[in-house]
């Protein structure tokens, strides 16, 4: 008889804790179960740790920014709003110029892919010299954004200015000046897609406004300032007539500071001139009553760096960008500037309206990223 009590006893507590193992991963089973219905579970939890896409995994990135040329103050403040952006992130940048030479882009690009680079940015380039290592990178899941290369690449974000607009707002700012007549020099090159672009707005211009003439044009880009410089020398002696020559339009702000220097030289600073893009320097060349450089349209090279930037950031925590994203410029004529001080692109915006910093391609995780890595 005692030996039945104790055997019930056995019995009845092994059923016990048979109830509480079901239980428990009964309550186990629900848990998860909640997760992954998206219950009360916070989104993205643990993704930082385990390299997901929260915004502390975002820090400590390495960045290339390959660029065809690196040269004159556009590029200087482009670069400086890249980097100083990547740190804000708590990243760093590595800066691989291409001295003017496409096939040196390519390999680049291609040391980039193989150093194994957290994300790329590209800096004009070509669609034909360029897609073939592009699309190797989206490959091997490096997230690329290009500014003004004229990619079309699935799953690349393409920057760029809209270079139709700057040559309108140039070149009708020197329409009007001329009132409607004259003979202009263009200083140009073929082969960028910004400046193909640009093009295509100057060939209506000059169909809108017949009584203006183009008498002479050039353009190269190895050694643009000089090259425009010697060249101007060249057409000022051709042209030796005071009003022989109106205006001169420069596709780029290299090109109009080697053609204002050339016109000042000559003392033939009847002839304005109307250029695209905008840096320090260019503002105090615009700024100078002697000068004959007396506008341009542009957008802020840092904060197109800046830009750049936000939106390989926003790829890299997984998130579908725009396939284009345009950066709309501004007017800039030393008649908008004061002529007690010297104005820099730091403070332009207290006298042109559009000009400054861009809160585009800003996102609220970016916002405190950046706020993490400034503590």
């Amino acid at each position: 008889m005692k030996v039945n009590k104790r055997a019930g006893l056995a019995l009845a507590l092994l059923l016990a804790f048979v109830l509480v193992l079901s239980a428990c991963g009964s309550k186990t089973n629900n848990a998860n179960d909640a997760a992954n219905a998206g219950g009360n579970a916070p989104a993205n939890s643990g993704n930082a740790a385990s390299g997901g896409t929260g915004a502390d995994s975002l820090k400590g990135k390495k960045i290339a920014l390959i660029m065809q040329f690196n040269q004159g103050t556009f590029s200087a403040q482009y670069v400086d709003g890249v980097t100083k952006q990547v740190e804000k992130y708590g990243g760093k940048v590595t800066v691989l110029a291409s001295d003017n030479d496409l096939n040196k882009m390519v390999s680049n690009l291609d040391t980039a892919i193989n150093q194994k680079y957290d994300g790329i940015l590209l800096d004009h380039g070509n669609a034909d010299a360029l897609t073939n290592g592009v699309n190797k990178a989206v490959a091997a899941g490096i997230p690329v954004v290009a500014f003004d290369s004229g990619l079309s690449v699935d799953g690349v974000t393409s920057l760029a200015q809209n270079d139709q607009m700057l040559a309108d707002k140039s070149l009708e700012a020197l329409a009007k000046d001329a009132g409607g007549k004259g003979n202009i020099v263009k200083v140009w090159v073929a082969g960028f897609p910004p400046m193909e672009s640009r093009q295509i707005t100057y060939a209506s211009f000059l169909k809108k406004y017949p009584d203006i003439k183009e008498i002479a044009q050039f353009g190269d880009a190895n050694q643009p300032q000089l090259d425009a410089q010697t060249r101007m020398e060249a057409i000022l002696k051709q042209y030796p007539e005071k009003g022989s020559i109106t205006a001169v339009w420069a596709a780029w702000d290299e090109f109009a500071k080697g053609v204002t220097n050339a016109i000042k030289q000559a003392g033939r600073t009847e002839i304005k001139v109307y250029g695209i893009d905008m840096s320090d320097e260019d503002l105090a060349l615009i700024q100078d009553p002697a000068s004959p450089w007396v506008a341009a349209a542009g957008a802020d090279p840092s904060s197109i760096g800046q830009v750049q930037v936000r939106y390989l950031y926003q790829k890299l925590h997984g998130d579908k960008t725009d396939a284009t994203v345009q950066i709309e410029p501004v007017f800039v004529s030393r008649d908008a500037l004061p002529t007690d001080k010297k104005v820099t692109t730091a403070d332009l915006g207290e006298y042109v309206q559009g000009w400054g910093k861009s809160d585009q391609g800003n996102t609220d995780y970016l916002k405190e990223l950046e706020q993490a890595v400034g503590k």
